[in-house]
């Protein structure tokens, strides 16, 4: 097991992806965890945003990631399950654009794109129309990674991927190798649900882990009213015991990276501390 950073931690410094990849391995990160769209991003382009394109060349990433020493521990597309058009094709950009980066060198574990539904269905959806439509689009997601050999992560996010009992019935939706979880420890407290108890149940499908950490004043204002925060505090600093998640990760024989997604840089370091002596 190993640590990765999402680039979320220089978002709130309008900083670029340069600037967070630099960052990342000046802290002593050997991994990174990008975030992606489709088209083009005018703060992106400006340097004041760190979220990259599909339309980028892939040999950029090759480039500054072995001049920093870094590698790519997933990419942070999150396409929407429960959108029937651009959903897909989201989704597809982003398990070809992994397959590209891994044929570059630049994945160590098996490539993975991240993905949940919207945390706001529409009123009129109904729980059985939702996961008739997350059938639907996952079947051709599915296909394209298994030709391409990139693994989807689906991550507690939203309020089907949240909850453990809705988790496993999307697992359940198509009996594919292709289909695994992103697990978010942070996303998944905020939900309302026990953390340990819901990755103890989907461990054997874990391909990627963010470790999201989340501070006891967000935790007693938001718990059981939202279903997950796009950055928590520094990995130690809250109510997540990191040495139950790992010890039931080692208990799967989990080999893959836990991906920090934090707010600052100072956060970051702070999480790289407290997490690196446990991973010994």
């Amino acid at each position: 097991m190993d640590l990765s950073v999402n680039l979320e931690f220089v978002r709130h410094a309008d900083k670029s992806f340069e600037y967070g990849a630099r960052k990342a391995a000046e802290l002593g990160y050997r991994y990174i965890e990008p975030c992606f769209l489709m088209g083009r991003c005018l703060l992106s382009n400006a340097g004041y945003c760190h979220v990259q394109s599909f339309d980028l060349d892939p040999n950029y990433f090759k480039d500054l990631c072995g001049g920093l020493n870094l590698k790519i521990s997933g990419l942070s597309s999150h396409s929407d399950l429960l959108d029937t058009g651009y959903g897909v094709e989201y989704a597809r950009k982003g398990i070809l654009y992994a397959r590209a980066l891994a044929n570059l060198g630049l994945f160590d574990t098996p490539p993975v794109v991240m993905i949940c539904e919207t945390m706001y269905p529409p009123k009129w959806m109904a729980p059985d129309d939702a996961y008739a439509i997350m059938k639907m689009n996952l079947r051709p997601m599915l296909e394209c990674c298994a030709d391409n050999g990139v693994y989807l992560g689906v991550e507690p996010h939203g309020p089907y991927t949240a909850k453990r009992a809705s988790m496993l019935r999307i697992l359940e939706l198509h009996d594919s190798p292709w289909l695994r979880v992103n697990f978010d420890t942070g996303n998944s407290f905020l939900a309302g649900e026990d953390p340990y108890a819901f990755l103890e149940a989907v461990k054997g499908k874990v391909v990627h882990v963010h470790g999201k950490d989340i501070a006891v004043k967000q935790a007693e204002a938001e718990r059981g009213k939202v279903t997950g925060t796009a950055v928590g505090c520094a990995c130690g600093d809250g109510v997540i015991d990191w040495k139950k998640v790992l010890g039931i990760l080692r208990s799967a024989n989990y080999q893959g990276i836990l991906s920090v997604e934090c707010g600052t840089e100072e956060q970051a370091e702070r999480s790289l501390k407290h997490l690196r002596p446990l991973l010994a």
